[in-house]
């Protein structure tokens, strides 16, 4: 009887497989190594289910050069636990267990997600870890876990592996290997020599051209000269409620022009010459890609674009949305649109929703985006079989009020305009209301109906003026990018993939490049870019980063090969390394003094000690290893007062330049990948945990007076003296 061995990508994904192709929904869960797999009795045979731990094969150089010698040209792939024995020790298991499972095998099946990552994993699986069994598996593609989608996609094995998407996964961390390693080490080690202690800089094929993005438009910002300019604010009143007027010119240049117009309109009489009315139509939004979702999300409730990523990734194994890393924004009939309804109206929250859309034919909203291996991110219609955390119910209602809206009407508002005019100067009054909601009514609250009313007047009404004056503004520059615009720039200028960007803006706040939401350039991303712009500008270009990623969607379909690629990157990087590594010196004096003064920076405080007024610094403690906020002077006895205040002791920390708006102290955000950045108040934190603790000692203290004076025959001892 044929054995199949098929290879899944993560543990989890590989117990959705095994339960779904197993007969009676039970495999057998057995170890290897201390690895879990799984053995499913089917009709066409026995099929062990095993899996990876991501990759388990990554980059190394060739032979054996000290550990910071750059620059590298020569690499090879090896097993994870040999390249990183520390770190990844434990894949060595994993790795032995995938060749014993692969040793009784008559036939393979790539089982790892659809996509390029999922592509190179299985195949380098299938062709190190079972023998050279790459050459003759079968590929089972899917796009969501349910046990129906999964059966199918069993039934229908692609007869070959993608070896298109494998090879242009190969380049892609080729590439990524050589400009990361050669121009990471080429930073690093410059500050090492120059004594200014280790820090771990970093940039790279497409860190290069995000950072830049950010300091330009710290340039700009800086560079930016504020023009005055005035706004006339002006309302009228009818039937005691007051209505905001919008003066015919958004903006007045000259302070002479405004004053004008303020005085000829304070105390005049408007006539209403003319009210227009249109109905707009709004069509529902298209159904969800990745980077749509992650901006809804960041926009609703803070989420980072990583951590949005990481909750849907958690959704997608648990079988109840569609594969998230898709660019798709079209959901094809086949996926069943009636079916997923009809399972989520089992929750109560959608069920009359679901009833409505029941009524009337199945046709979404698509948009133009499309994505050759998955559609738009989707509900599968099958309920949690678990309590879902707060941040995975708010992603997963997302997803599935935003399919429903994709099936649901256009909704109409009724825009009304009062044009009220004094001479020669005009002035509006908008309203609005809300004919048929249309598709608003299922993408709620994620959408808001704003309602103007217009007063009751009719055209040649004459009105007084309640109030006008002239506000003074200043021209701004662009705002800083958050997470959310960095993330569509890069998706503009081609710059990564869908499921690597938002690592990449992780990484630039990990590296110090970049601090607060609105982020900011520090002075060592201006350091780095200016340097790297002066002698390597073309390795910080968008435009080259976006050519070499055309060239890897060429690879995919066959139209050029990784080898041409690979030599035409080498071209203008070799060159370029051989120059840089001649001015190590200049790089490391540039860059030493900034990484120093960063370093300070990153840990004093602006804000003075609320109690004797001396600078203040996040310090570890010597015993615990617990950081703290202390005083400069904490270990050599030169601090003025006993003031401290705790902070998270997870992820990364950075001091914000926002403070407090209940105490005006310096905010500070704790950083972790895959989680949202907690920021807090670390001296009303403090004030809190004392205020608890003195009001449970105050307790305390009350219940054993009162247990004392149970037991006593003398007069009881009031509260306030315990």
């Amino acid at each position: 009887m044929v054995r199949t061995l098929v290879v899944c990508e993560k543990p989890d994904a590989a117990s959705r497989v095994a339960r779904a192709l197993d007969e009676n929904g039970q495999p057998s869960k057995e170890q290897l190594y201390g690895v879990p797999y799984y053995e499913c009795d089917t009709r066409s045979g026995e099929v062990v289910v095993c899996s990876a731990l991501g990759h388990l094969y990554t980059l190394a150089a060739k032979g054996k050069p000290p550990r910071r010698f750059y620059p590298v040209w020569d690499y090879q792939w090896k097993p994870k636990n040999e390249a990183e024995p520390k770190k990844s020790a434990r894949l060595r298991s994993w790795i032995l267990a995938i060749s014993s499972l692969a040793k009784g095998a008559d036939r393979f099946v790539n089982a790892c997600d659809f996509d390029v990552e999922g592509a190179l994993i299985g195949w380098q699986i299938l062709r190190h870890a079972c023998a050279g069994a790459d050459s003759h598996a079968q590929r089972m593609k899917f796009s969501t876990m349910t046990e129906r989608e999964l059966r199918e996609a069993y039934k229908q094995l692609a007869p070959r592996l993608d070896l298109g998407l494998a090879e242009a996964g190969k380049c892609r961390h080729e590439l990524d290997w050589l400009y990361g390693i050669n121009l990471s080490r080429l930073l690093t080690e410059s500050v090492v020599k120059n004594r200014a202690g280790y820090a771990t800089l970093s940039t790279g094929r497409v860190q290069g051209p995000t950072l830049r993005f950010v300091v330009e438009r710290e340039d700009e910002i800086g560079g930016h000269v504020p023009i005055p300019f005035w706004m006339i604010e002006a309302s009228i009143k009818h039937e005691g409620r007051s209505y905001l007027l919008e003066y015919e010119k958004e903006k007045v240049e000259t302070f002479a022009e405004a004053d004008r117009i303020v005085h000829d309109c304070t105390k005049s009489i408007l006539e209403i010459t003319k009210i227009e009315s249109s109905e707009t139509r709004q069509n529902p939004p298209v159904p969800f890609d990745l980077s749509t979702l992650q901006s809804e999300a960041y926009r609703h409730f803070g989420y980072t674009p990583s951590r949005t990523l990481s909750i849907a990734e958690h959704l997608y194994l648990d079988a109840l949305i569609s594969y998230p890393r898709t660019s798709s924004q079209k959901l094809p009939p086949d996926i069943g649109y009636e079916t997923i309804l009809q399972g989520l109206s089992r929750r109560n929250d959608y069920s009359s929703l679901v009833k409505r859309l029941l009524k009337s034919s199945l046709r979404p909203n698509q948009g133009w985006k499309d994505d050759p291996a998955h559609p738009a991110i989707y509900p599968t219609g099958e309920l949690p079989n678990r309590a879902l955390g707060y941040q995975e119910e708010k992603i997963f209602d997302l997803i599935s009020r935003r399919f429903m809206s994709t099936f649901a009407g256009p909704s109409t508002r009724l825009s009304s305009r009062m044009i009220l005019e004094n001479g020669s100067y005009r002035f509006f009054l908008h309203g609005s209301r809300i004919v048929d909601p249309g598709w608003t009514e299922y993408y709620r609250p994620y959408v808001k109906d704003v309602e103007q009313e217009l007063p009751s007047l009719d055209q040649g009404r004459k009105v007084p003026m309640e109030s006008i004056r002239a506000l003074e503004k200043y021209s701004q520059p662009l705002p800083r990018y958050n997470h959310v615009s960095l993330l569509r720039k890069m998706e503009d200028e081609n710059l990564g993939t869908k499921a690597t960007r938002a690592d990449i803006i992780e990484i630039l706040y990990r590296r110090g490049y970049v601090k607060d939401q609105r982020m900011q350039a520090t002075t060592l991303a201006i350091k780095v870019i200016g340097l790297l712009d002066k002698y390597c500008r073309l390795i910080i270009e968008p435009g080259f980063t976006g050519r070499l990623e055309d060239l890897m969607d060429q690879i995919r379909v066959g139209k050029t090969s990784r080898r041409r690629v690979l030599l035409e990157a080498l071209d203008h990087l070799r060159p370029v390394m051989l120059d840089l590594v001649q001015r190590e010196e200049e790089f490391g004096e540039l860059l030493g003094e900034t990484v120093t003064a960063q370093r300070v920076m990153e840990f004093t405080f602006e804000t003075p000690c609320p109690e004797c007024g001396s600078k203040l610094k996040i310090v570890r403690s010597r015993k615990t290893g617990k950081r703290f906020i202390g005083h400069a002077g904490v270990w050599d006895g030169t601090k003025k007062c006993g003031f401290s205040a705790p902070l998270p002791q997870f992820g990364s920390i950075s001091i914000l330049a926002k403070r407090c708006p209940n105490c005006g102290f310096q905010m500070v955000q704790a950083r972790s990948p895959g989680r949202r950045p907690l920021i807090s108040c670390p001296r009303c934190y403090a004030e809190k945990n004392r205020s608890a603790k003195v009001a449970s000692i105050g307790s305390t203290g009350e219940a054993r007076v009162g247990r004392k004076s149970t037991r006593s025959t003398s007069s009881p001892v009031s509260p306030q003296m315990a």
